[in-house]
C-alpha cells in the first residue's frame, strides 16, 4: 500500500475512509493518517467535525450484532434456538461471526482514534485553541482506550497500536501482554480526563466525567489481574466513581423504563453513548431493533427478526414481582406499552389492519396459551409513529450505552466491598440501593459479591456488558466465574401470564433445562481465524508494551 500524497478532501470522504477501513485486516492494511490535510484543522468546529465519527460508525460492527451476542449471550442474559447460538451455548469459535466483526470494529475504532490523534497533533491550525486542539486529542484517547479495554476483555494479550503508518513496513508486530495493555488504557483514559471539558462541547460528547467513570471501571477491573484484588487499584476506583457521583451533576433518571425511549437520548444518567443517526449513511444509525424486536408488526417495516431470542430462564429468575426493571428489559405475554404500537388484524373488516397499543400476545401452543420466549425490550423503540418518525427499516438514532451513572453506583459498591465477604460501608449501601430504589426493590442491610453482580445483571441485562462483568470476576476468581457460566440454565421454558392483557404476574416454568460447559480453554474469544492466517505473529508470546 502506498501513502498517498494529503489532500484536501471534505468530512464525507473521511466517513467514506472509516467505511472503507472497517473491513480490512488490522495488521496488512490499516487505514491511512492523511485522510484530511493541514487546511483542515483551522477552527474549533472543525475539529469536532473530525472527532464527531469516533461516536457511531467505527463502533457499528460491533453495536449491530456483536455487542448482545458477547455482552449478553455469552454473559448468560439470553436464550435462543437459530440465533447468536454459538455465543449462548458458550461454543464460539475462530470463524463465528461477532468474532470476526467485534475485532475489527475494535481495531477500527483504534486505527481512526490514532488517525485524529496524530493528525490534530501535526496539522492543527494556530487559530484553534490548544484547549480545543488537547480536548481532540483526548476524545481520540479516550475512544482508543475503551476500544482497547473490550479487546484486552474479550482475547487477554492483544497489540497496542498508536501509528497505523507503523504497520505499513513493520512485520514484527506482536502481541502485548494483559498488564501492559491496561497500564496502556489507563495512560489514555488519565489524559482524557485532565484535557476534555467538564461540560459536553456538544450534546452526547464525552467529558472529564465520562473519562473519569471509565477510569474507576478500568481500575476496578484491572485490580484483579495479578489473581488478587489490588487494593491501590481499588481505592483508585473508589475515588474516581466518587468524584463522578458526587461533583459531575449527572442525576439517575427518576424512571427505570425512560432511559430507553429515543426522545431521552443523552440524558441526565448518560455519561457516554454512541450517537446514532436514523437517515444518515449506513453505519451510522442504530440497527438493533431489528434483529431484537419479536415482530414486523411492531417495527412497521419488515425488519423484526428477534422471534426465537428471549432472555435466560438463569436471568429471568433473577427479576421480582416488585422488579421495574424487568418489563424495561425483556417483555411478558399480557404486557402492556402504551408508547409503542403493533398492527393487528383488525375484527371487523377481515383483511386490514389497525394499529393500537401493544400488548403482548400469546401464543397458542397446542392446547394450551403460553408463550416460550421473553422477548427483548431494551433498544426495541417501536415504530415511527412512535418516535416522531425516526424509524425505518434497521434504522433508528436510539443511543447505544457505553458508560450510565447507575453502573458507576454499582462501581463504587463493588471497589468498597473489594475482597471482604460482604460490607455495611454506609456510602456503598446508600449507593447500591440508590439503584434499587429506582427498581422498585427493598434496600439491602449488608451486600456480598453475587449482590453486586447479580445486581448489576438486572440493571445492565441486554447493554452488552454482563460478559465483562464476569470477565472481571475471572481475573481474581477464575474457578467462581466458570462455575457460575456452568450453572446457568439457557434452556427453554413457558411463561403464563394471569391475563391475556395488562398482566399482573406470571408463572415460569423449565421445559428442556440447558447448560453449557465452560473451561479456561473457551472463556476468552478466539483469535479470528482470518486475522491468524494474515498475522501469525498473533501466535508468538506477548511482549511488554514499550511506553
Amino acid at each position: 500500500m502506498n501513502k498517498p500524497n494529503l489532500i484536501k478532501i471534505s468530512l464525507l470522504l473521511l466517513w467514506c475512509g472509516m467505511l472503507a477501513g472497517c473491513g480490512k485486516d488490522f495488521l496488512n492494511r490499516p487505514p491511512e493518517d492523511a485522510i484530511v490535510d493541514a487546511n483542515f484543522y483551522k477552527t474549533p468546529e472543525q475539529v469536532l467535525a473530525g472527532t464527531a465519527p469516533l461516536y457511531n460508525i467505527v463502533w457499528f460492527a460491533y453495536n449491530d450484532k456483536s455487542s448482545h451476542g458477547i455482552g449478553d449471550g455469552r454473559g448468560g442474559a439470553l436464550m435462543s434456538g437459530s440465533y447468536q447460538v454459538e455465543n449462548i451455548r458458550m461454543q464460539t469459535t475462530d470463524v463465528t461471526p461477532e468474532v470476526y466483526t467485534s475485532w475489527t470494529s475494535f481495531f477500527n475504532v483504534v486505527a481512526q482514534s490514532n488517525m485524529v490523534i496524530n493528525n490534530l497533533t501535526k496539522f492543527t491550525g494556530p487559530e484553534v485553541p490548544e484547549s480545543a486542539k488537547q480536548a481532540g486529542i483526548a476524545e481520540g484517547r479516550f475512544m482508543r482506550a475503551v476500544a482497547y479495554s473490550y479487546l484486552v476483555q474479550n482475547w487477554g494479550p492483544v497489540p497496542v497500536i498508536v501509528d497505523n503508518n507503523v504497520l505499513l513496513t513493520d512485520t514484527s508486530i506482536t502481541r502485548n501482554t494483559v498488564e501492559s495493555v491496561w497500564e496502556f488504557i489507563i495512560r489514555d483514559l488519565q489524559f482524557a480526563a485532565d484535557n476534555l471539558p467538564a461540560s459536553p462541547a456538544l450534546p452526547g460528547r464525552v467529558t472529564s466525567w465520562s473519562a473519569k467513570g471509565m477510569l474507576a471501571k478500568a481500575y476496578l477491573t484491572r485490580a484483579g489481574i495479578s489473581g488478587t484484588l489490588n487494593q491501590s487499584d481499588l481505592n483508585e476506583a473508589k475515588k474516581y466513581a466518587l468524584d463522578v457521583i458526587q461533583n459531575s451533576g449527572a442525576r439517575l433518571m427518576t424512571n427505570y423504563e425512560d432511559l430507553f425511549l429515543m426522545k431521552n437520548n443523552n440524558n441526565s444518567e448518560s455519561l457516554f453513548a454512541l450517537q446514532w443517526k436514523y437517515d444518515g449513511d449506513w453505519g451510522t444509525q442504530n440497527s438493533v431493533q431489528a434483529f431484537l424486536a419479536y415482530g414486523s408488526e411492531i417495527t412497521g417495516f419488515g425488519d423484526g427478526w428477534g422471534g426465537d431470542l428471549g432472555g435466560s430462564l438463569d436471568q429471568l429468575k433473577l427479576y421480582t414481582t416488585l422488579d421495574k426493571r424487568r418489563k424495561a428489559t425483556f417483555m411478558f405475554p399480557g404486557d402492556h406499552y402504551s408508547y409503542i404500537h403493533q398492527s393487528v388484524d383488525d375484527p371487523n373488516n377481515p383483511g386490514k389492519k389497525i394499529i393500537q397499543e401493544l400488548q403482548v400476545p400469546w401464543n397458542w401452543v397446542g392446547s394450551e396459551r403460553y408463550n416460550t420466549r421473553a422477548w427483548v425490550k431494551k433498544y426495541v423503540v417501536g415504530r415511527p409513529e412512535d418516535n416522531e418518525g425516526k424509524v425505518t427499516q434497521q434504522h433508528t438514532e436510539i443511543n447505544t450505552y457505553m458508560l450510565r451513572l447507575a453502573d458507576v453506583y454499582l462501581i463504587y459498591a463493588e471497589a468498597a466491598l473489594g475482597a471482604a465477604p460482604s460490607t455495611t460501608d454506609a456510602t456503598a449501601l446508600k449507593y447500591f440501593n440508590d439503584v434499587r430504589k429506582r427498581a422498585g426493590v427493598p434496600d439491602k442491610l449488608i451486600i456480598t459479591a453475587n449482590d453486586i453482580f447479580n445486581e448489576r445483571r438486572l440493571e445492565l441485562a441486554m447493554e452488552g456488558q454482563i460478559w465483562y462483568d464476569i470477565v472481571r470476576m475471572h481475573y481474581h476468581s477464575p474457578q467462581k466465574a466458570l462455575q457460575l457460566l456452568g450453572a446457568q440454565d439457557r434452556g427453554t421454558y413457558r411463561i403464563v401470564p394471569n391475563a391475556a392483557t395488562n398482566a399482573t404476574s406470571w408463572s415460569i416454568t423449565s421445559d428442556t433445562p440447558a447448560f453449557y460447559p465452560v473451561t479456561e480453554a473457551n472463556f476468552f474469544l478466539p483469535y479470528p481465524a482470518v486475522e491468524l492466517s494474515a498475522a501469525p505473529n498473533l501466535r508468538k508470546p506477548p511482549v511488554p508494551y514499550k511506553f
